[in-house]
């Protein structure tokens, strides 16, 4: 099971369209996905899943997390990284059972011109914290907003090109 983490709980986000358009293109590749946007998260996270406890909204968000082998993360600039949202995510998720040993591919967006490259590559520290191995394709994609036509899916040749290469080598991983 692969799952494509939405790295951001800003409702209608150009991160959750991005996600979609993976989702969509997995599984016409016939792979198992599904996407999770970090706007499922409890509104009580910061007090009710970290440091060990659990909440009751949390238990089922944990169970999809250990038992994803593969992650896609499409991660948003902001403020020249990556929202806190999704380090607070990956926080309240149970270690090691949650990321250690798996895989994943990882895709910055933003709308600016350089497609939050500091931000993937701050969040790839953590993941090699984590023991999560990261495809070495990363990819960043600028101007977010010119990139997806009316029906939420990439359209210029060059992104094609790429996440298309990417979702292929994912898959291979």
């Amino acid at each position: 099971m692969i799952t494509i983490i939405s790295g951001t709980n800003r409702p209608n986000s150009n991160t959750l369209k991005v996600a979609r358009y993976y989702l969509k293109t997995l599984q016409q590749q016939e792979q198992e996905a599904q996407v999770f946007s970090l706007e499922s998260l409890p509104d009580r996270l910061i007090a009710s899943d970290l440091y060990g406890s659990r909440s009751a909204e949390f238990e089922p968000i944990q169970e999809m997390v250990a038992q994803t082998e593969k992650f896609l993360f499409i991660i948003p600039e902001y403020n020249g990284s990556f929202p806190g949202v999704l380090k607070t995510f990956i926080d309240a998720c149970e270690f090691p059972v949650s990321f250690y040993n798996k895989k994943a591919a990882l895709t910055g967006i933003s709308s600016g011109k350089y497609g939050n490259i500091r931000g993937i590559d701050h969040f790839s520290g953590i993941c090699g914290y984590l023991h999560l191995n990261v495809l070495p394709l990363r990819l960043h994609i600028p101007a977010i907003k010119y990139e997806l036509n009316e029906e939420g899916d990439f359209f210029k040749e060059d992104t094609l090109k790429f996440t298309n290469d990417q979702i292929s080598k994912l898959i291979k991983f």
